[in-house]
């Protein structure tokens, strides 16, 4: 479902006279239907870049990505975001939404998007909601409003509305209470039953061993310095 092959990824520095800078060379990694993957790493390693790239927002400098067949890396913008509505789902650490969107609209929003009756859509919103210990007191209400955990608990519902056939997970569990990580950990759970492939970075490393099937060391990726 997810391939990258032979990726690297530069940045270049114009606020130091155009510099390029080389952050990862040689990723290659495979995620069939119904598996989890670690990223792991020393902070700095290119574990929330490689994300990035999987998703489309950073370009490759070279090699390929394919979600679901599509290789994002020369695919057209209106590809990616067709992707990304319908494949490739991304539970990132911060709720980025529009102020005043009332919380059951952001996390049905992914269901609308595809045409889905409203009132199901909100439903399984409602049910997200519930599970994730949302007081239903806060649904009609911005999100933005929130605590930091609430955004988070609202992210990780809207992440999850749609059954997407990929996912991409940026320290789902991360400052949850011991009640919520488990809804969270039970969530990832059924999407890999089901046959969703997963990328994560997971420093919870209890949550790690139980939801990941194996680890990748993004550190090999990183370009060696020549001593």
């Amino acid at each position: 479902m997810i391939e990258i092959s032979n990726v690297s990824k530069t940045f270049t520095l114009h606020n130091q006279g155009g510099a390029v800078l080389e952050v990862m060379r040689g990723a290659n990694l495979s995620v069939p239907a119904g598996e989890c993957v670690a990223l792991t790493g020393a902070s700095g390693a290119g574990k929330s870049t490689l994300m990035r790239i999987i998703y489309g927002n950073y370009l490759a400098a070279s090699g390929r990505v394919t979600v679901g067949g599509l290789d994002v890396t020369q695919a057209a913008p209106r590809d990616i975001l067709a992707l990304r509505r319908d494949t490739l789902g991304y539970v990132s650490q911060f709720l980025r939404v529009v102020p005043r969107v009332p919380t059951l609209e952001v996390v049905a929003d992914p269901l609308l998007a595809l045409g889905v009756d409203e009132a199901q859509a909100k439903d399984r919103a409602a049910a997200l909601l519930s599970k994730l210990n949302i007081p239903e007191a806060l649904w009609g209400l911005s999100p933005t409003t929130f605590s930091g955990g609430e955004q988070q608990r609202v992210n990780i519902a809207r992440g999850f509305a749609h059954e997407y056939p990929a996912l991409l997970l940026d320290e789902p569990t991360a400052s949850l209470d011991a009640t919520n990580r488990e809804v969270v950990l039970s969530l990832i759970e059924e999407a890999k039953a089901r046959g969703t492939a997963i990328v994560g970075i997971f420093h919870d490393e209890a949550a790690r061993a139980r939801v990941c099937d194996r680890e990748i060391d993004v550190s090999d990726f990183t370009p060696k310095v020549a001593a």
